[in-house]
């Protein structure tokens, strides 16, 4: 059952670690299916090790469906963002070092660099620190997310979330390397910055790229 989904979240977890965002068995990926149940990455496993058999499928309660492993720490958390967003269809927890750096001296992460914009819907919110494993992880996440699809965890890591796997880890990497170039910058003076208009605009522009899109409109290109 969900053999796809499986090997997409497998290969998911697979990039996260390619792209530096994870560490051995560090986070991990949730998906949605078309019935309305979770799968879910098991526990403390590395993911090139992992087979389809071992993502647990659960119910939005924490049911087990099928599947022998445990699953992720962090499931009550994840669970609870199902459940009060409808509307996600993916949840990726990591521990990527840039973007966590960020909770250690500010509050929020303004998107000063376009890709942020694009791939995070705008600015990211620092959370304040909740407990590894608990419920509070995905309440901070609800409450202090808001219409961008990335929230980071003070003293902790990120969570962002998507419509699909694919947006959900796009939000991750881009949060990444947006992290990295605003952190060189910071070290060395003080940074510029994007007005709210010029940020909206990435976002709306955004929405056009990919083959499924159509052309950015005219008025989204203007220097503003």
């Amino acid at each position: 059952m969900f053999e796809k989904e499986r090997n997409e979240i497998i290969k998911t977890g697979i990039a996260l670690d390619r792209y530096g965002l994870i560490a051995l068995a560090g986070g991990n990926v949730s998906a949605r299916m078309s019935d309305g149940n979770i799968l879910v990455t098991p526990s403390g496993m590395i993911y090139e090790s992992m087979i389809p058999e071992d993502i647990i499928l659960m119910d939005v309660n924490g049911n087990i469906i099928a599947g022998d492993r445990k699953p992720s720490s962090d499931t009550e958390g994840i669970l609870y963002i199902f459940r009060e967003r409808p509307d996600v269809m993916a949840v990726i927890h990591t521990h990527q070092p840039y973007a966590t750096a960020i909770s250690l001296i500010q509050d929020e992460f303004r998107a000063d660099l376009t890709t942020l914009g694009n791939a995070a819907g705008g600015n990211v919110a620092v959370a304040p620190y909740s407990p590894p494993g608990s419920i509070a992880m995905g309440e901070d996440t609800v409450k202090y997310i808001g219409e961008s699809f990335a929230v980071i965890l003070a003293h902790h890591g990120v969570m962002t979330i998507g419509k699909s796997i694919k947006q959900a880890l796009n939000a991750a990497v881009y949060l990444e390397e947006s992290a990295k170039a605003y952190l060189a910058a910071a070290a060395v003076g003080p940074t510029k910055h994007l007005t709210d208009a010029q940020i909206r605009q990435t976002v709306e522009v955004y929405k056009y790229v990919g083959q499924d899109s159509g052309a950015i409109p005219k008025e989204l290109t203007e220097r503003i």
